[in-house]
């Protein structure tokens, strides 16, 4: 049983991962750990994303939201960051925990396919 002290963590984990669980804010967070000096403007995301500027604006607003991008304007631009450089570590943390698992299921199947296939024939033949 959580404590009510622990509660909260365990919440604002949680909403981390939902702020995470779209594949656009993934893309979005990935341009901004690869854009120099980790900062990229709207502009920018834009073009690299493919996304509606409303759709664009929606997932930042998200990402805001849950303090994983925080914001700046300047004139008539805005520009965004990541909050917290680990966040960039994180996304790469994910990436070689999918890329293993990948690995691994491209193995099993190498193994399957050197199965002997006899006995997948149907039994009508």
């Amino acid at each position: 049983m959580l404590s009510p002290a622990q509660a909260p963590l365990y919440e604002i984990k949680a909403n981390l991962f939902k702020a995470l669980a779209h594949p656009a804010r993934i893309r979005i967070l990935e341009l901004l750990a690869a854009a120099p000096e980790k900062t990229a403007a709207v502009s920018y995301l834009l073009a690299e994303t493919g996304l509606e500027a409303s759709h664009l604006s929606q997932h930042l607003a998200t990402l805001r939201k849950h303090k994983v991008v925080t914001s700046v304007r300047s004139a008539n631009s805005v520009t965004y960051r990541l909050a917290h450089p680990m966040i960039a570590e994180l996304l790469a943390i994910a990436r070689i925990f999918l890329l293993d698992g990948l690995a691994d299921s491209n193995e099993q199947l190498k193994l399957a396919q050197g199965l002997p296939s006899e006995h997948l024939k149907g039994s009508d033949s």
